[in-house]
């Protein structure tokens, strides 16, 4: 089934989120290590990155490295950072192409200096660019991101500059790392596993949750389609009933 062809173009999801899971378990069923996995998750993005601007979506964002992932093996590691540095610097013209800004978020200080560099390089030759926003999450974990923004503003409070009574929703937001980012419509997981493993905890609280049980390697624009499909036939109520819809 071509599912590009079903999407309704009026009711794309604004932000997807996607967590690029099975990169290692692909990696070791073609008889290859883990790095091998990571390296080919590469083309997955690709895939994923221009198959969103030529539906039409605006944000995409990437869980490319956790604070947990730092646990991780040290030779596998400093492999992901590497391939970060590389693919950063070979997919500029993609992304100039396609007009895609890059934005990330997460302790990015503590990437290896030479990983913070190429990043920023990358942000800054693409800061001119429109048509979608390509953030990437490294070194990145909610709970600390929700501390963080905390203690922001509790800082505030204790400075004068704002009251505890000018505390809301819209405020918290402001001092996440996504601040000016729209909440995701659509988080898609690959590789079979259910569950958000510390990923934007606070800005999906209404997000559609997909699941696949592909790993990331294996995943094209055409099952992207198809997550977008699933999402557009799905209810979204946000607490309301569905008469009230």
């Amino acid at each position: 089934m071509d599912f590009k062809d079903k999407i309704k173009k009026e009711t794309l999801p604004q932000h997807i989120a996607i967590i690029m899971d099975g990169n290692g378990r692909w990696a070791r069923e073609q008889g290859e290590d883990r790095v091998f996995g990571h390296q080919n998750g590469v083309n997955s993005v690709r895939e994923t990155l221009e198959g969103c601007v030529e539906i039409g979506v605006p944000f995409v964002t990437l869980y490319a490295f956790s604070t947990e992932n730092w646990n991780r093996p040290k030779e596998e590691v400093q492999a992901l950072m590497e391939i970060l540095v590389h693919s950063l610097s070979n997919e500029v013209e993609t992304f100039r192409k396609n007009r895609v800004k890059l934005h990330a978020i997460g302790n990015i200080e503590d990437l290896p200096e030479h990983c913070q560099k190429t990043l920023q390089e990358t942000i800054d030759k693409t800061d001119d660019n429109s048509v979608c926003t390509l953030t990437l999450a490294l070194s990145y974990g909610a709970r600390a991101e929700i501390v963080n923004a905390t203690k922001r503003i509790t800082e505030l409070v204790k400075s004068g500059e704002i009251s505890s009574t000018d505390i809301d929703d819209n405020l918290f937001a402001s001092k996440l790392y996504t601040s000016g980012l729209p909440d995701p419509d659509l988080m898609i997981r690959t590789s079979g596993e259910q569950r958000i493993s510390n990923f934007m905890l606070w800005q999906m609280a209404y997000t559609e949750l997909v699941f696949l049980p592909i790993m990331w390697p294996e995943f094209t624009r055409k099952h992207l389609y198809e997550c977008i499909y699933n999402y557009q036939n799905r209810e979204r109520r946000f607490g309301k009933t569905s008469e009230q819809l």
